[in-house]
């Protein structure tokens, strides 16, 4: 019940707050609060900021060297309705530059109503197996279980000491195993979250948009992040494991957000074993597809973010503690998942629909303009210190420069989205109605 009360009591102290101004005051309040919001947010981003440079100096000042470890690796690549672009995934794994033995498990989840995926997937058997040291299997699900039901079946029978779980949809750099599994040296490394960036950039403003993003909230962030030991989630996408820790914790649990999940259950053992760690590498790099359009971007983060309240809240609000998260990750899930991620959204829309009935419409357009003006240079900030400091595709990164200008009103809207799509959960439990698994599945889901 701990984080519940916290939340009752963060609302109660907000109402009042309002109670305490008069509508004459309104403008004096937005101009006061405007500020509370920026600082609370602030220290966030120099956090970052700090962990970037912090990952930066270390990598410039350190001479790579050749690559002497090399463990077996399974990819359980989870497949549902891919068709021919299962291929790309399967190619792109079979050729990696590594050493060590990758065998790739292909789960066709679903397999009776997903033949085309099927047998495109089957079509790469000789083709993977003319590579020294690659092998594929090709596994059908007949019946649909989900893609939880894809990655347990996948551990079970991997015979890799690194499992990697990818979308089927998505490829990679022909460099990354070696990049990511060179953490896994360290065997207090539970987990390496990969990156991922955006293929079809091209397809119009909403694409690019969240190419920004993209390269924000996983590129820069999370190397910030990864520098103290808080990284807030490992992808779903692509996510890479060592296997002995994954049959430990159980494999991944049913139900939607299995990978925000997952990293939460992994972190209520950091209090007990203050040396593990959960890394992001900025260098494992994915390809995949992003929403072409708004509607269908949007239509996406309404599951998104109502799994985020379904997971903080419902599922692990009781066990969000220092005595099992340890205090640097529980002070860092409560600042970036249960306030930035889910209080935040409603103070902004408390905000702005305060301004809009109480104040002067100049007033009002005065304090937005302000707090635009904060947003677009952190965004700047952000989006500078990612291409000139972490990239290795500057030129093609800097294309996208001239939509820094939507970021912030793009990142409002998405925000405002949040609200509503963590009220839809309250209201309708809308992680029971989810894309990832079939309701028969999420029926039997304790939550």
């Amino acid at each position: 019940m701990q984080i519940i009360d916290l939340f009752q009591e963060a609302f109660a102290t907000y109402e009042v707050y309002l109670a305490n101004f008069s509508s004459g005051d309104a403008f004096a309040y937005a101009m006061e609060l405007a500020p509370f919001i920026a600082m609370f947010e602030l220290p966030l981003y120099l956090l970052i900021f700090i962990g970037v440079l912090k990952y930066y100096r270390r990598k410039v000042m350190t001479t790579p060297g050749l690559l002497t470890f090399s463990p077996s690796v399974t990819c359980i690549v989870t497949c549902y309705s891919e068709g021919k672009d299962v291929q790309t995934t399967i190619s792109s794994m079979a050729n990696q530059i590594y050493p060590g033995h990758i065998e790739i498990l292909a789960m066709i989840d679903g397999a009776v109503a997903n033949k085309p995926t099927y047998d495109a997937a089957q079509e790469m058997q000789p083709k993977v197996r003319r590579i020294s040291n690659r092998s594929l299997r090709v596994i059908p699900k007949w019946l649909r279980g989900g893609r939880v039901s894809s990655e347990n079946t996948g551990l079970a029978i991997a015979s890799g000491e690194i499992i990697m779980v990818l979308d089927g949809d998505t490829s990679f750099d022909n460099d990354m195993v070696a990049n990511a599994v060179q953490h896994f040296q360290d065997p207090n490394v539970a987990a390496v979250s990969g990156n991922l960036r955006l293929r079809n950039v091209k397809d119009g403003l909403a694409a690019k948009l969240q190419a920004i993003e993209y390269m924000m909230s996983i590129g820069t962030s999370k190397v910030g992040l990864s520098e103290f030991n808080i990284v807030n989630n490992v992808s779903g996408a692509f996510g890479i494991f060592r296997k002995s820790v994954m049959q430990h914790i159980g494999g991944w649990d049913s139900g939607t957000a299995e990978d925000l999940d997952l990293t939460l259950r992994l972190k209520k053992y950091f209090a007990r074993y203050p040396d593990m760690r959960i890394v992001f590498e900025y260098y494992a790099l994915g390809h995949t597809d992003g929403p072409g359009t708004f509607k269908e971007f949007f239509k996406q983060r309404h599951r998104w973010d109502g799994d985020l309240f379904y997971l903080y809240i419902l599922k692990h609000g009781e066990s969000l503690k220092p005595g099992l998260l340890g205090w640097r990750n529980f002070i860092a899930l409560v600042w970036m998942g249960l306030f930035f991620q889910l209080v935040m959204p409603f103070i902004i829309v408390s905000y702005t629909l305060f301004l809009l009935v109480t104040a002067p419409l100049s007033s009002t357009m005065a304090v937005l303009l302000l707090v635009y003006i904060f947003y677009f240079v952190i965004s700047m900030a952000m989006y500078l210190v990612g291409v000139f400091l972490l990239s290795d595709r500057k030129k093609e990164d800097l294309k996208l420069i001239w939509c820094l200008p939507f970021i912030p009103i793009f990142t409002f809207a998405t925000r405002c989205w949040s609200a509503f799509a963590c009220v839809d959960e309250i209201i309708r439990h809308i992680h029971l109605d989810s894309s990832m698994a079939p309701w028969w599945v999420l029926k039997r889901a304790k939550f």
